[in-house]
C-alpha cells in the first residue's frame, strides 16, 4: 500500500485474509484508507478469475488515501517478525511520531489501533507502525 501511494495509484488489490480484512478495517477506521471491499469469485459462489488473483481466489479492494495529491501512508515499519515477536502491555503503548502515525497491534479484543487498545485497557502483539 505504501508503495502504490508513492506511485500515486488510487487503488490496491490484495489476496483476501481475516487477519489483512481487520487490519485493513482498523486502518479504515483511523482515516488511513478510504473503502475496503472484497472482490471474488469464491465470495459469490460462482466460478471465474478475478483481477490479479488465481481462479476463485477473493481479492481485496483497497482506495488508498490522499492529502494534497501526497499519500497518507508514506512509511512503515514492521515491528514483529515471524523470528521475533514484540508485545506491548498497556503501558508500553506510546504515540507514534506525537499523533501523526498509527501503532496497529493484534490484542484478544481483535486488531485495534494503539489509541483503542489504550482505551480497552489490553495489550498485544506489536504489528506494525505507520505515519
Amino acid at each position: 500500500m505504501k508503495n502504490a501511494g508513492l506511485a500515486g495509484r488510487p487503488s490496491v488489490s490484495l489476496p483476501y485474509s481475516k487477519l489483512k480484512n481487520a487490519i485493513l478495517e482498523c486502518l479504515k477506521k483511523e482515516g488511513y484508507v478510504k473503502k475496503v471491499s472484497t472482490k471474488g469469485a469464491a465470495l459469490a459462489g460462482g466460478q471465474g478469475f478475478t483481477s490479479g488473483g488465481k481462479k476463485g481466489q477473493p481479492m481485496l479492494e483497497v482506495e488508498l488515501v490522499y492529502v494534497d495529491k501526497r499519500p497518507k501512508i508514506t512509511e512503515a515499519e514492521r515491528i514483529s517478525k515471524q523470528s521475533r515477536r514484540v508485545y506491548f502491555g498497556v503501558k508500553d503503548i506510546h504515540k507514534v511520531r506525537n499523533g501523526t502515525g498509527l501503532l496497529v497491534l493484534s490484542t484478544p479484543k481483535g486488531i485495534l489501533s494503539g489509541r483503542d487498545a489504550r482505551k480497552e485497557q489490553v495489550g498485544g502483539e506489536a504489528l506494525f507502525r505507520l505515519w
